[in-house]
């Protein structure tokens, strides 16, 4: 029961964490998953569900790390613009909430500013860095919710 309640309370954790910068989310909805089907001594979820929650979860890490390089490059930024915004949200991850917004955006601006381009296309590579993270955090969400649904199909049937 312990180990059902302590699954229970990690998932929540990493749905929560999707949302908020410092609680790493999707690593804790793996976790809790994994607690459940150790819980119930793999009888019903085995090792091949777990290790496609595993992929599931990796996939989610890079796209932390990439969807802002990617928002940015489809707006027309130069590679100094998406070095500059994989690096901004790597920064941000230290500033919170206003930092994962910000540091890709500056990331970006000061990346493309490096060209010695416009400001307004040095702000429009901004821009695209900062939708590319929105995007990236629907991403995660999503892939959350399929690793939940992979594990109750999995369970259920």
């Amino acid at each position: 029961m312990l180990l059902w309640l302590l699954a229970a309370l990690l998932i929540v954790v990493g749905f929560a964490g999707l949302i908020l910068p410092a609680v790493p989310g999707i690593p804790l909805v793996f976790a809790g998953l994994v607690l459940l089907a150790w819980a119930e001594n793999f009888a019903y979820v085995g090792w091949l569900t777990l290790t496609v929650l595993g992929v599931l979860a990796l996939v989610s890490v890079g796209v932390d790390f990439l969807a802002a390089a990617l928002g940015a490059k489809k707006f027309g930024a130069s590679s100094r613009a998406i070095w500059g915004a994989a690096i901004g949200a790597l920064a941000g991850l230290f500033f919170g909430l206003p930092g994962l917004l910000l540091g890709p955006f500056l990331g970006a601006v000061i990346g493309e500013f490096s060209r010695k381009t416009s400001l307004r296309a040095a702000a429009h590579a901004g821009v695209g860095a900062t939708l590319g993270l929105l995007f990236g955090a629907l991403l995660k969400i999503a892939l959350a919710f399929a690793m939940v649904g992979v594990f109750v199909l999995d369970r259920l049937l």
